[in-house]
């Protein structure tokens, strides 16, 4: 079990959410949702199938504390596909069976995660947000609670509404193993 308390107070001199905090476990492969320190949500999610770590161009998903520095897409229509962090016209078809693609689509919200921790997920070749890590929808549903992602942790679309619909940014994210 993570102390959640003791990994937000070594981030105090942070503009952190002091509302939120997730956690992401990957051996569990769950998003938890706290509010005030209070578990109020589990969500199914999808991590690396490459593996943890935090090199630039691995595909791997980071380990430790990070927060959300941005919050992308609140206005589009479920399901929309995103490139470049930009909403497209083309709606993902969602995949309900055990199914991998070679496309890592990238649907409905995305949270966009900066690191917290120099030289672990923060710095030269290591850095989350350089690399691009988020929390996004997918279409690839039927993976979820299996490692499958190409580095960002994937979500079913109408749990990323859900846990967008929150004021998380600047929410602290700690990844553990």
């Amino acid at each position: 079990m993570v102390d959640i308390k003791s990994i937000f107070s070594k981030y105090t001199d942070y503009s952190l959410n002091k509302d939120y905090i997730i956690t992401i476990s990957i051996k569990d492969q769950k998003l938890s949702l706290f509010k005030n320190y209070e578990e109020i949500q589990n969500y199914k999610i999808s991590t690396s199938k490459y593996g943890e770590g935090s090199k630039k161009d691995s595909n791997k998903t980071p380990l430790g504390s990070h927060y959300i520095k941005e919050q992308i897409g609140s206005n589009a229509d479920i399901f929309t596909i995103f490139k470049n962090r930009m909403p497209t016209r083309e709606i993902t078809k969602v995949i309900k069976d055990q199914v991998t693609t070679e496309e890592d689509i990238i649907s409905t919200r995305i949270l966009w995660l900066s690191g917290l921790e120099e030289g672990k997920n923060k710095g030269l070749n290591i850095d989350s947000y350089s690399r691009f890590i988020y929390i996004h929808g997918t279409n690839e549903e039927g993976m979820l609670g299996k490692k499958a992602s190409h580095g960002c942790v994937r979500m079913s679309n109408s749990d990323i509404i859900n846990l967008c619909n929150r004021d998380i940014c600047s929410a602290l994210v700690y990844i553990s193993s």
